[in-house]
């Protein structure tokens, strides 16, 4: 089986399949959605990361070739429109280029606000 064939069932074999580098920045973000959602649930969703509360998705999160993705929502990205400015956003999804310094104090800003919203 190929690598690109693999559907990971787990966000631990998820981040496996990345190297070293990116596994520690998913492993931080990991870290960082719990610390500020420890009572979060983690699943393999739309085949990427996923965390729910309350039975309801909270936050997803991906690795590409340059960019982490990371899927809070539309209603969070419009609320935190002014701390997305420098980075690339679409409807529910923010781009954090590899180039640069991953936000994690964004991402648990932004986790702990969707805690307030699921």
């Amino acid at each position: 089986m190929k690598q690109e064939d693999f559907k990971p069932n787990t966000i631990d074999e998820f981040i496996s399949l990345y190297p070293e580098e990116v596994q520690a920045i998913l492993q931080k973000i990991r870290q960082t959605i719990l610390k500020v959602a420890p009572n979060a649930k983690e699943k393999i969703s739309y085949g990427i990361p996923t965390f729910t509360l309350n039975g309801k998705n909270l936050v997803h999160f991906s690795a590409y070739k340059a960019h982490i993705g990371f899927y809070p929502g539309s209603e969070a990205i419009s609320t935190f429109k002014n701390d997305l400015m420098s980075y690339a956003t679409s409807k529910g999804t923010v781009r954090f280029p590899l180039d640069q310094p991953i936000p994690y104090d964004l991402i648990s800003k932004i986790t702990k606000h969707r805690t307030t919203t699921t």
